[in-house]
């Protein structure tokens, strides 16, 4: 099969083609985005193979495409890599690749064609187009990858237990592949899964976090977090995820799978937000429920102050997963402990302090605090979803006029710390906390409003509430 045409609408390759031909290398793309081109997806990124040094080819492509063109290598890896345009383009020279059983740094060596393609994770990566000259566009699919397209499925192009144990990311990377496209991976594929989940750990952890990220973005999540689960892939990188996974039954009462329920409110939030953070919210949000149910004769099974302690375990769990230790985790965190705070408004009168706390607490997160409440309506009775979801119209529109008058998504106390020290002449201390949070509650409560006057002269009768004499009258404004 010949795909120059498919080829043509993309010049870069024409450049590419005359470097190898000038260096006299045979020289392919290989592996994504040949799968793209053919399934029609977008894909800007390149992945170049030849027979032979694959840095001086791209510095002879970049010496081809023109001298503002800069070459970044990685001489450690023998790649080399380029951005021109739009484009990111990968070169490296065919080789073989494959791990230790007790290490986490591949054996790197030169090979042929056929060595690279043996190594690819995938039939579907594994098919490569020619670029030279001579054979221009011809596809060169050894383990009929296009077949597998057709099928829509997950093949390893050798016996699975042999690409799997040259590099165990690729049951991974299998599982995400699945869930991207929507493809069955095939029995033998999943039992040689199953069968050497443990050998994931000597994969980094990035590597590892890179994938699953890669599943939380697809399109259908909960697809590829089951497959993990039943090829007990899953048990192995995120057990706090699979503990949610059961219903145990008192008296006759049980409790719903909260790990289902956990898929379920993720493919909501996805329907609604393709944010990373937002997505993880949802994986997490109910994280805690192990550790925190109880059974009690009269109500049945609580779960009481789950989100609490499942905001205390979000940092634990980002920095075991490798995950960023900054705004993103402290955004998840917040929501994490939030969650329940919207669903106990909606079937309560709503009193202005509580709706000023929430929009307070929630800051600029609101928004996504929002979706995934909406998210964690997993009921399979349609007029109790109906009913919650009315609530929340009301809710956010409350919320909303509330915002609008009080601005309370920016809210600063106008009292703060220093003034309170330099007000009673304190140096730092529990008195100066106790004042500000007593400012803080009163404004929150309504008691007083978010204005210097009111609040100075609240400052100093809870001053005095504590023994405490102002020595500086209000500042002038």
């Amino acid at each position: 099969m010949n795909l120059a045409e498919q080829l043509t609408p993309a010049p870069i390759f024409e450049k590419i083609a005359k470097a190898g031909d000038a260096l006299g290398v045979e020289t392919y793309v290989i592996g994504g985005h040949v799968r793209d081109l053919i399934l029609k997806r977008p894909s800007k990124d390149i992945d170049i193979v030849c027979v032979g040094s694959g840095i001086k080819l791209a510095e002879k492509t970049a010496e081809l495409l023109g001298p503002d063109v800069r070459v970044n290598f990685f001489p450690k890896f023998g790649t080399a890599q380029i951005r021109f345009e739009d484009w990111e383009i990968e070169f490296v020279g065919a080789r073989k690749e494959s791990y230790r059983s007790d290490s986490r740094k591949p054996i790197v060596e030169e090979g042929s064609l056929q060595d690279d393609q043996n190594r690819r994770d995938l039939t579907i990566n594994a098919m490569s187009i020619k670029l030279n000259r001579e054979g221009y566009g011809t596809l060169m699919d050894p383990f009929d990858g296009m077949g597998d397209l057709r099928r829509k499925l997950i093949r390893t192009p050798l016996e699975p237990g042999h690409t799997f144990s040259d590099d165990p990311l690729r049951m991974m990377r299998a599982i995400r592949f699945a869930t991207q496209l929507g493809f069955d991976i095939v029995p033998e594929v999943f039992e040689a899964i199953s069968a050497m989940k443990e050998r994931i750990h000597v994969v980094s952890q990035e590597r590892i976090t890179e994938e699953l990220n890669k599943i939380i973005l697809a399109p259908t999540p909960s697809y590829g977090f089951k497959l993990l689960f039943h090829s007990r892939l899953l048990h192995e990188i995120f057990p706090e995820l699979v503990a949610l996974q059961g219903v145990q039954t008192m008296d006759g009462k049980g409790h719903k799978d909260n790990f289902y329920h956990t898929l379920q409110v993720l493919d909501n939030v996805s329907v609604r937000s393709d944010d990373l953070w937002l997505r993880w919210a949802a994986i997490l949000h109910d994280i805690a429920k192990p550790a925190t149910k109880r059974y009690d004769k009269k109500v049945g099974w609580t779960f009481h102050g789950h989100e609490e302690r499942g905001a205390r375990m979000v940092p634990q769990i980002f920095r075991k997963m490798k995950l960023p230790l900054n705004e993103k985790m402290r955004y998840v965190q917040n929501l994490v402990r939030l969650h329940l705070r919207p669903i106990a408004l909606s079937k309560e009168t709503i009193t202005d302090s509580a709706m000023r706390r929430l929009l307070v607490e929630s800051g600029p997160d609101f928004e996504g605090l929002m979706i995934l409440c909406r998210a964690d309506i997993t009921s399979k009775n349609p007029e109790k979803v109906k009913r919650y979801l009315r609530n929340f119209d009301i809710l956010e529109q409350k919320l909303e006029e509330l915002e609008q008058r009080d601005k309370l998504r920016e809210f600063q106390p106008v009292i703060t710390g220093e003034m309170i020290m330099k007000a009673f002449n304190l140096k730092p201390s529990r008195e100066v906390g106790s004042i500000k949070e007593a400012v803080r509650e009163a404004i929150l409560e309504g008691i007083i409003p978010n204005e210097l006057q009111p609040a100075y002269a609240f400052m100093v009768k809870e001053g005095e509430r504590l023994g405490l004499e102002a020595v500086q009258r209000m500042p002038e404004v």
